[in-house]
């Protein structure tokens, strides 16, 4: 399989796993304190990426890759995970595919700032309609205003971008399951601390879907996920992988009718080929 195809391949796996992120936060955050959320997810998979690094015996990062790191950690590990819980408790799902649907362009952007990627115009012409598509549909599915979950929403997505890029070109020299367990271990010390501190009075009152809500962002969004979508990102190019994104809200709304019973209109389907058109134009002028 050649070079260009691994990379396709990993990204869509990654958006397939990180589909499910919105709706089992969602899910977790109706029993769970939103930090307390964002700090245990954090922590439980710092604890399997630390038992990761140990096994293989992984190289310690550089110095001059702790800035990177750094940056990684405070965009996916602590910064969009904290800031999409706190938006839930204001907005409903479908409400933050809107801000999903930016997720691609706002990676693209900051594939070029950081990762020195320079895409033609044609390419950011098909990123763009793509997001509209996106936009478009979940608008026209009815949605709740709540200006302070937008601009939560918002700000996860700025920081998630910046953590997606940044972990795509420090993939390049340290792999992709590597950067993202390094991440979590550098933030692991204080998740841990911040777990202790935030641990409820009395776990009795944790329903069974909420707990299956935490296990899935620990385990599947918070490290799993990366294994792939880092190295889609890496092999492939930030800005032009980073488009299999706008996939993503119409995979969550499959996993809602296939899950919840939840109907599945022909105009999803149709803004869903729109969509897929739009990712194969970006890919095509991407370099």
């Amino acid at each position: 399989m050649d070079k260009t195809a691994t990379a396709w391949i990993n990204g869509f796996l990654g958006v397939l796993i990180f589909s499910g992120s919105l709706p089992a936060t969602r899910v977790a955050v109706a029993d769970f304190d939103p930090v307390f959320l964002t700090v245990a997810r954090a922590a439980l998979a710092g604890v399997l990426a630390l038992g990761l690094l140990l096994i293989f015996r992984e190289k310690r990062p550089e110095r001059g890759d702790l800035l990177s790191l750094f940056i990684v950690s405070l965009g996916v590990v602590v910064g969009f995970p904290l800031l999409t819980a706190l938006a839930l408790r204001h907005v409903t799902s479908a409400h933050s595919i809107v801000f999903v649907g930016l997720l691609p362009l706002a990676t693209a952007i900051f594939g070029v700032w950081r990762g020195g990627e320079r895409p033609r115009l044609a390419f950011w012409l098909f990123s763009g309609l793509g997001s509209a598509f996106v936009a478009g549909f979940a608008l026209a599915q009815g949605v709740t205003a709540s200006p302070l979950g937008d601009a939560l929403m918002l700000a996860a997505i700025v920081v998630c971008g910046l953590g997606y890029a940044e972990g795509a070109r420090l993939s390049r020299k340290l792999g992709g399951w590597q950067v993202i367990s390094w991440a979590l271990v550098l933030s692991l010390p204080i998740m841990l601390a911040l777990a202790a501190f935030t641990w409820p009075s009395s776990f009795t009152h944790v329903s069974e879907p909420a707990w299956l809500g935490l296990a899935y962002v620990s385990l599947f969004s918070m490290l799993i996920g990366f294994i792939f979508w880092y190295r889609g990102l890496a092999l492939g190019g930030i800005a032009a992988v980073g488009q299999l994104q706008l996939l993503q809200p119409f995979f969550g709304l499959a996993l809602a009718a296939t899950l919840l019973h939840e109907a599945v209109s022909p105009w999803m389907l149709l803004v869903t080929i729109a969509v897929v058109a739009c990712v194969a134009g970006a890919r095509k002028f991407a370099r």
